[in-house]
This record gives C-alpha cells, sequence and structure tokens, in this order.
C-alpha cells in the first residue's frame, strides 16, 4: 500500500484535491482509501443518540453498520491521541492511501499551496514535502511544481512515484 499524505495550512484546498483525486485514481484502476486528520471535536454520531450513549457508559469500540456502510469508533479516553502509522495499520489494503492532514507526520506529502493565502511553504523546513500543488508560480522551490487545477498531473505524478 503506498502511503500518500496531502498537507496544507487550513483552508488551502487538501479536501478539495483528494476529493479530486479519489475519482481520477480509481478511473486509472486503482483503489483508494483515505486517512482524514481533524483538529476539531466531530461528532461521528451525533446523529445516533444510542451509540453516543455507548460510548459515553465506557464501550472501548463502537461499530455502527447500515445496509450502506459500517464506522468504527474506538475510544482513546486517557491513551494518546493514535499515531499515523496505528492508523495506517488499521486500514484494509489497498492500492494507494490518501493522508490529508498529518502534516508534522515524517511520510511523504504533497503540499497544498495557494500564494494568496499569505502563509508560509511548509516545504521549507519538511523534507518530507516531495512536490508542491500550487495555483500560482512559485519562486526558489526546489521540488516538482504540479498544477493544483490538473488533477491529471497531479495523479501521473502519484502515480509515478
Amino acid at each position: 500500500m503506498k502511503v500518500l499524505g496531502i498537507a496544507g495550512y487550513s483552508g488551502s484546498g487538501k479536501t478539495t484535491l483528494v476529493v479530486r483525486l479519489i475519482p481520477e485514481l480509481r478511473r486509472r484502476g486503482y483503489s483508494v482509501s483515505t486517512v482524514k486528520h481533524t483538529h476539531h471535536n466531530v461528532a461521528i454520531d451525533r446523529g445516533d443518540a444510542a451509540c453516543r450513549a455507548l460510548r459515553e457508559a465506557g464501550a472501548a469500540e463502537v461499530l455502527i453498520a447500515t445496509d450502506h456502510y459500517w464506522a468504527l469508533m474506538h475510544e482513546h479516553r486517557d491513551a494518546p491521541e493514535a499515531s499515523l502509522t496505528e492508523l495506517c495499520a488499521r486500514m484494509t489494503g489497498v492500492d494507494i492511501l490518501l493522508v490529508e492532514g498529518f502534516k508534522r507526520h515524517q511520510h511523504d506529502k504533497i503540499e497544498v499551496h495557494r500564494p494568496a493565502a499569505n502563509t508560509p511553504l511548509l516545504c521549507r523546513d519538511d523534507p518530507h514535502i516531495i512536490a508542491v500543488a500550487a495555483n500560482a508560480p512559485l519562486a526558489d522551490v526546489d521540488l516538482p511544481i504540479l498544477d493544483l487545477d490538473d488533477v491529471a498531473e497531479i495523479a501521473d505524478f502519484i502515480v509515478g512515484r
């Protein structure tokens, strides 16, 4: 399983890029999964009071299943947040695992950068960034620069690694 991160500051377009990459990579015959890290307190079971009650009662894990999907919620309570390595080990084997977030983790990443946002480039301090996908030209970057709006070019780069 090839693990590749999509990193960038909030609002840079990471999720938009991943959403566009998945069907392009699938069209090319690759199976794709994702791991998304968020600092937000996402309530996965917000609409299901029974699942929330089970977690709050102390269940270590709650698996919710429908006829369309299933999701496993694991409470880590007093344990530290799971590492990316631990999360990847839980994933079903696929050809490509796209990791959104985890920008400080040591794995290969494509940085999503929008110069108009006036945020610094992560690649200046992160040797694990292997390319930058940007929507405008970048100067003094010693990495491949990919057109953020050209999903086929970015998919070519991913497949070529």
